[in-house]
């Protein structure tokens, strides 16, 4: 099991990936830049060398997020033009990293007219691929319904993806919490959400998993992540996930509270039992 946690990048990429080993993660999340801003920045290429050598030499596979303001389905033109240049920016910084993708938020839509969003992200989500030329993919991440009616479903999922430009350059990143608040999810074992997720194409097209618990029960569409095993999701739904022979090498990673320590290993301790996989 690829297990892991976001990281900081205080300190370099060559940093984040050192920070994620120094855990026994072998797989962790980084922003490729400041989280807050789409302003694009200069890759700094020897230490992206760095970080990408460091993670193949261990067997660690990253993931990058993109910044908050980050809005594919935005009505306004100039937002989706500045996400357009932030979006292939971030793409290059994670692969010079050795990066399998950029996570990027199904979007959120204000107009009057639905279809617009939905418009407005495959335009978007086009615009980019049509530019990208590289191995690191777009991770379109499932929404939790709070900010938005879009990207709650397995089928607005697929739906995207088919409808953009070059659909091979996008896969996804489930979220269990933003599953679980969108009321996709309750919690239980052999959900109905992965057979459709299979029948689509979802699952076999998901680069990872953010394993977040939820704060909140099932439906309530209110995004508040909770320590592993202290939420409402339950140990025999999270089991179920972290098993399925489907995920088997797909990564998952914490975005979640850390423990009292400051840190996250009671929770990779944890997953990894669910897992069924004990770490010396």
């Amino acid at each position: 099991m690829r297990d892991g946690v976001h990281v900081s990048t205080r300190g370099g990429y060559r940093e984040a990936a050192r920070r994620a080993d120094a855990h026994g993660c072998k797989a962790y999340q980084f922003f490729p830049k400041n989280p807050r801003s789409l302003s694009v920045k200069s890759i700094d290429e020897s230490d992206a060398r760095r970080c990408a050598a460091f993670c193949e030499e261990r067997g660690i596979v990253s993931i990058a997020h993109s910044p908050y303001p980050t809005n594919v389905a935005s009505e306004e033109i100039e937002q989706r033009a500045r996400t357009v240049e932030s979006l292939l920016n971030d793409l290059a910084i994670a692969e010079a990293c050795g990066a399998l993708g950029v996570v990027v938020h199904f979007g959120v839509y204000k107009g009057t007219d639905p279809l617009e969003g939905y418009r407005n992200a495959v335009l978007t989500l086009s615009t980019v691929t049509s530019q990208w030329q590289g191995r690191a993919k777009l991770l379109i991440e499932n929404q939790a319904g709070d900010g938005s009616f879009m990207g709650t479903t397995m089928e607005e999922l697929a739906q995207i993806r088919s409808l953009c430009i070059d659909p091979h350059k996008i896969g996804f990143c489930l979220d269990t919490c933003h599953l679980f608040a969108s009321g996709v999810w309750d919690g239980a074992p052999d959900a109905a959400w992965m057979d459709k997720a299979i029948e689509l194409g979802v699952i076999q097209h998901a680069a990872a998993i953010h394993l977040n618990d939820s704060v909140y029960p099932s439906g309530e569409r209110r995004d508040r992540h909770a320590r592993i095993g202290e939420g409402h999701i339950g140990e025999r739904g999270l089991t179920w996930l972290l098993r399925h022979p489907l995920l088997k090498d797909v990564p998952f990673i914490l975005e979640t509270p850390s423990d009292a320590d400051g840190t996250h290993r009671g929770q990779l301790e944890l997953i990894r039992k669910l897992g069924g996989e004990s770490r010396a």
